[in-house]
């Protein structure tokens, strides 16, 4: 039984006999509600208590109502980001199944759905592949393509389809202050109990039955009436007592909702917090999970924010160099942004998650054996931004690959392996560079930008595509970190009106460049070359 938690000074103290009227009216109002339209409706469920809760509410209540009545479809949502804690994300898995099977059986008009990121927009892809470094609370790039994203664009296809839609959440004000804050200025909006205007998905409204239910509620209602699809309430209680807090991650459907590694079950990747404690209790409360150690051990190195800047490029994705101002021990220092991580970096984390999954499929139990930290397809996406966008066409994931699995990687993509250029090109390449990391760059740049338009019937646009290599790649770092600070300061007095200070700079840059050339790698490398 759960451990009943007194309520907070600004929730409703209600009893049990309370609760009971409670579902009783809940249930009415779902009849009435489903029973008033043909809008669908979208229930959000994660595997958790509250969205439990929600479906089973809305499942008994449903199946109160004669058959003829059920001519409503109700669309049961979870979204897998791929990087879930393994065993909720087999518990959410099995659950959908069960709920397909239930749902046919009792002719329950409920159509579970299992969503995912798009493979452009998966962590793994987006750590390994683009090099966006580890999530932080200034740069929160996971949320938005993980959660909102697959579930937003789920809830569009059925108002496509359907013109409106009704997404039923087991949102409540007890999550958070912030949560409570947020719901308190929807009900001003609201067109009756419990349904309010979605703010984020125009023809669409937010149903919010159980939104001033205490924890303690949740439980009792899971742990007193029998889930109706045939899952164990028992078992999910025993999943969350096994853990230290007391929110799973809900669906996320705007960026007001908490971090979902602040919450009972996140992504075990998540470093918006300072540590996932849901796994971490797991394994200490249990010595057969033990196998999952490796998890914790990786996200605490990828939480690194501090100590990774000579694993990040100098410029940011888009090649220019951006500066801030940087507090370092009370003094001011004006530096580059750091920007993704470079070639080694993005190889090392690769080889280090591909590594981490050959120990877990060594030491996991029997039915988790087949566990999967990175897919084939996120791994065929992430060899071809590396081929194609960064331009490294030494191809070195299908080498990372066998290295680490002692199997030949075997690409989904039709016709990935077809190149013109390859390792041995790359291994003479770097020869000529002589370890000028800039060179390679830059002459890595110019010859795939040829390879690539090589196949095209048209060739229109190389000349800006071979301009923009030089330009983002042509200067050293160093020059490129001065010319940064240069633009810097003449926009700097500009807009502050300094006339001398604009003068100074743009008299000191005339007399550069008629003295010398531009300090670019180019003309650095070839004036070399001319006076040896």
């Amino acid at each position: 039984m759960a451990t009943i938690q007194p309520a907070k000074k600004n929730q409703q103290v209600r009893t049990v006999a309370d609760l009971v009227d409670n579902i009783q009216e809940l249930t009415v109002e779902i009849q009435e509600l489903y029973t008033l339209d043909a809008i669908p409706w979208v229930i959000g469920y994660s595997g958790g208590k509250d969205s439990t809760a929600i479906l089973q509410l809305i499942w008994n209540a449903i199946a109160s109502l004669p058959l003829e009545k059920r001519t409503k479809t109700i669309y049961v949502i979870t979204t897998d980001t791929l990087v879930e804690n393994p065993y909720v994300s087999a518990w959410v898995r099995k659950s959908l199944e069960q709920i397909k099977v239930a749902a046919k059986q009792q002719q329950m008009p409920m159509i579970p759905h299992l969503l995912h990121p798009e493979l452009k927009e998966t962590f793994w892809v987006g750590l390994i592949g683009k090099g966006y470094p580890a999530p932080r609370r200034k740069f929160r790039w996971c949320t938005e393509r993980l959660k909102i994203s697959p579930s937003n664009r789920f809830i569009r296809d059925v108002i496509r389809v359907n013109s409106e839609a009704i997404v039923v959440l087991g949102i409540r004000k007890a999550e958070s202050s912030s949560r409570a804050k947020r719901m308190k200025e929807w009900q001003a909006k609201r067109v009756r109990d419990h349904l309010s205007p979605n703010m984020n998905l125009p023809n669409s409204l937010v149903y919010s039955p159980i939104e001033d239910w205490r924890n303690d509620e949740v439980w009792l209602y899971l742990m007193q009436w029998e889930n109706p699809w045939g899952y164990s309430n028992k078992d999910l209680f025993t999943m969350y007592r096994g853990a230290t807090a007391d929110n799973e991650c809900p669906l996320v459907v705007d960026t007001s909702t908490p971090s979902c590694g602040s919450s009972r079950f996140g992504c075990w990747v998540c470093t918006l917090v300072s540590e996932d404690s849901s796994l971490k209790a797991m394994i200490q409360n249990d010595e057969e999970k033990e196998w999952l150690q490796p998890l914790l051990d990786l996200r605490k190195e990828l939480d690194i924010e501090t100590e990774d800047r000579n694993w990040r490029d100098f410029r940011r994705r888009t090649g220019d160099v951006q500066l801030y101002e940087r507090n370092i021990e009370g003094e001011i220092s004006v530096e580059p942004i750091p920007g993704p991580y470079i070639k080694e970096a993005r190889e090392y984390w690769l080889k280090r998650l591909l590594t981490i999954e050959q120990q877990l499929r060594s030491k996991a139990p029997e039915n988790m054996r087949d566990i999967t930290l990175i897919t084939p397809e996120e791994l065929s996406e992430i060899r071809r931004i590396w081929l194609e966008e960064r331009h490294e066409f030494d191809d070195s994931l299908p080498r990372i690959y066998m290295e680490v699995t002692g199997e030949v990687f075997s690409d989904p993509r039709p016709g990935a392996d077809y190149s013109l250029l390859g390792t041995d090109e790359w291994a003479v390449l770097e020869e000529i560079c002589e370890g000028d990391a800039m060179h390679l760059e830059l002459m890595a740049k110019l010859l795939d930008t040829e390879r690539q338009y090589r196949k095209m019937s048209r060739r229109v646009g190389i000349y800006d595509t071979l301009e923009q290599c030089f330009k983002t790649s042509s200067r050293s770092p160093e020059e490129a970190i001065k010319n940064a600070h240069y633009k810097r300061d003449l926009k700097t007095a500009a807009g502050s009106g300094d006339v001398e200070k604009v003068k100074q700079l743009t008299l000191g840059d005339v007399a550069l460049t008629s003295e010398a050339e531009p300090k670019t790698w180019g003309t650095m490398k070839f004036k070399n070359k001319k006076s040896e």
